[in-house]
């Protein structure tokens, strides 16, 4: 079992950055997958990044590509989100998630079994 704990929310101006934090506690953070998904009012919850058990490798939704960038340092037993020039439409609650599937890249919501409780991003135009 893990807990994900997400911060680094916040309010940003269009075309800012921000960098979220995916604080893991539990056993043997680096065996996960790791996911960020978002989630904005009256939508469905989307799969934006997701990054492989050593770090290696990433896969990103298009939309988001080229804009945000996944990292984790399991030493740390943590996971980040850069996000560069933020969009309006970038704006939701974002989580992070801890799949244990084998299978990559992983971008099925379903698939992953550990959730964090999500932080805000506002972005104004």
């Amino acid at each position: 079992q893990v807990l994900l704990v997400e911060s680094g929310g916040g309010l940003v101006q269009a075309g800012g950055s921000l960098r979220l934090s995916c604080a893991a506690s539990g056993r043997s953070f680096s065996s996960y997958v790791m996911g960020w998904f978002r989630q904005a009012p009256g939508k469905e919850r989307e799969f934006v990044a997701a990054i492989s058990w050593s770090g290696t490798r990433t896969y990103y939704a298009e939309s988001v590509k080229g804009r945000f960038t996944v990292y984790r340092d399991n030493a740390e037993n943590t996971m980040y989100l850069q996000m560069n020039s933020l969009k309006p439409e970038d704006a939701a609650v974002y989580y992070c998630a801890a799949s244990s599937s084998r299978s990559w890249p992983n971008q099925i919501l379903n698939e992953y079994a550990y959730w964090g409780q999500g932080t805000q991003v506002t972005v104004s135009s």
